[in-house]
């Protein structure tokens, strides 16, 4: 056992010097990796359908910083950010590694919570800003398998989960690197020195992970990439790995971090100058739809890595409501987990998911594969729309049993609620809008879904 252990960290050392010498080959970053990459509008589409299908995914930070759990000499406001938050020198921050044990991680609990849940695909941090790797990868000793006592790759076992329960798996991967000596710049309070750093050694050794991940985990949905604020990062550093990654696998979606064009935490940005294929609000939703793709990320409390003192949860009313509120505005959701260092969900999380997951059992049909609201403005709740019907998702019940309408420009051939699809409301229709009988209670506590179905595709009428 010994000798096969000593065995295999020699190869691993051979072949990192070897692939480092391959890459010191190429004087440009760009050279021998990047071929462009070009698709129709329809081809596009294609690519996109299945994550606008989705609507709803699972986000899930996870790594070293679940071992401190928020805590760090006495200050209990940290998370996955605790190396810089806390200032904690990056060797002293490797001691973790020596803790990182999630025996009871299992990868078909994980998936299996996400799918009750009624997501559609997860998006774990196979690297945080950390520079910690949850994956076997050749490049560093720095992750689960070489710096651990667990030496199980995560990713591989949510990979073949994934594949069997039918979840789209996609990865989150930081383009900050707090750990890595080539990475730049250094963080104002630590000591390490910079000389000798190279960060174009630094982006090759990246985009060597970034092509593990997508060479060796199956049909990877999404690349979720994330820290791209720094200076040493640049648009036409953004271009170039967005189109090494389309290279490499794709059919691959690439979220707007990749560049430089995300306008802070709204994550809106242009498509057609900046790379990426969907805008990143986080902890946000718009006021209206952006025109094109995006993904509302968020927590279910105020941190995005385990945190143990952290019991300001979101309400199951709050979280499906803004489920609803994302989609009526033509977004996904993409909702988070912090593991604990043990490798399990926090229970919190999991009451909630539980709770999202009774409601899509009955509602999902009003998510998936819809598309944004045909209004403006409904004071009672929101709309989603798909081929002849339309969706509307009632958050405040209305006491006296009507409901009113907005204008339509035809009249629906049915209504009734889609807890309930074989009793028909009644629609009185007016020159102002239409009203519609409905039961004194309300079938659901926290969003009840009505819907409308017409004999062709609804319009709203333009002169009400």
């Amino acid at each position: 056992m010994k000798v096969n252990n000593f065995l295999k960290t020699f190869l691993k050392i051979v072949f990192i010097l070897v692939v480092s010498a391959g890459f010191m080959m190429c004087s440009n970053p760009k050279d021998k990796e990047t071929s462009s990459v070009s698709e129709t509008q329809e081809q596009h589409d294609q690519r996109m359908s299945w994550w606008r299908e989705a609507r709803f995914g699972m986000f899930i930070h996870w790594g070293l910083y679940a071992i401190p759990a928020g805590e760090w000499k006495g200050e209990t406001d940290h998370a996955e950010w605790i190396l810089t938050t806390a200032q904690i020198p990056v060797k002293e921050y490797e001691k973790f590694t020596d803790q990182f044990n999630p025996v009871q991680f299992n990868a078909e609990d994980w998936v299996k919570t996400a799918k009750n849940a009624g997501m559609k695909y997860i998006v774990i941090t196979s690297k945080h800003h950390d520079g910690f790797c949850l994956f076997d990868s050749r490049l560093t000793k720095y992750d689960v398998i070489d710096a651990t006592p667990f030496k199980r790759d995560i990713l591989k076992e949510l990979s073949d989960e994934c594949q069997k329960q039918g979840i789209r798996l996609c990865f989150y991967h930081s383009i900050m690197d707090w750990h890595h000596s080539d990475y730049l710049p250094r963080r104002k309070w630590e000591s390490r020195s910079a000389k000798g750093a190279d960060f174009d050694r630094y982006v090759r050794y990246m985009k060597g992970q970034v092509k593990e991940l997508l060479t060796n985990y199956g049909d990877i949905g999404v690349m979720w990439f994330d820290g791209e604020w720094e200076d040493t990062w640049n648009k036409e550093r953004g271009t170039d790995l967005y189109h090494y990654v389309r290279t490499l696998r794709p059919s691959v979606i690439i979220n707007n971090r990749v560049g430089k064009g995300r306008q802070g935490m709204s994550g809106t940005y242009d498509p057609e100058s900046a790379a990426g294929d969907f805008g990143t609000p986080e902890q946000e939703i718009p006021d209206t739809g952006l025109g094109y793709d995006w993904e509302t990320c968020m927590t279910m409390n105020d941190h995005w890595g385990y945190n143990k003192h952290d019991d300001n949860w979101k309400s199951e009313k709050d979280l499906i409501q803004k489920l609803v509120d994302i989609v009526s505005k033509g977004g996904n959701f993409l909702l988070n987990v912090g593991p604990t260092a043990q490798g399990l969900f926090p229970e919190s999380s999991v009451q909630r998911l539980e709770a999202m997951g009774k409601w899509m059992e009955t509602n999902a049909e009003s998510i998936y594969g819809t598309n944004a609201s045909l209004f403006a403005d409904l004071k009672w709740g929101r709309s989603t729309t798909k081929s002849n019907q339309i969706f509307f998702h009632v958050f405040e019940w209305p006491d006296n049993g009507i409901l009113d309408l907005p204008v339509l420009e035809k009249e629906a051939e049915s209504a009734y609620l889609l807890a309930d699809p074989d009793t028909q409301l009644e629609i009185e229709y007016s020159g102002t809008g239409a009203h519609l009988h409905v039961p004194k209670q309300a079938p659901d506590p926290h969003v009840s879904v009505i819907t409308l179905e017409f004999n062709q595709t609804p319009t709203i009428n333009p002169n009400p």
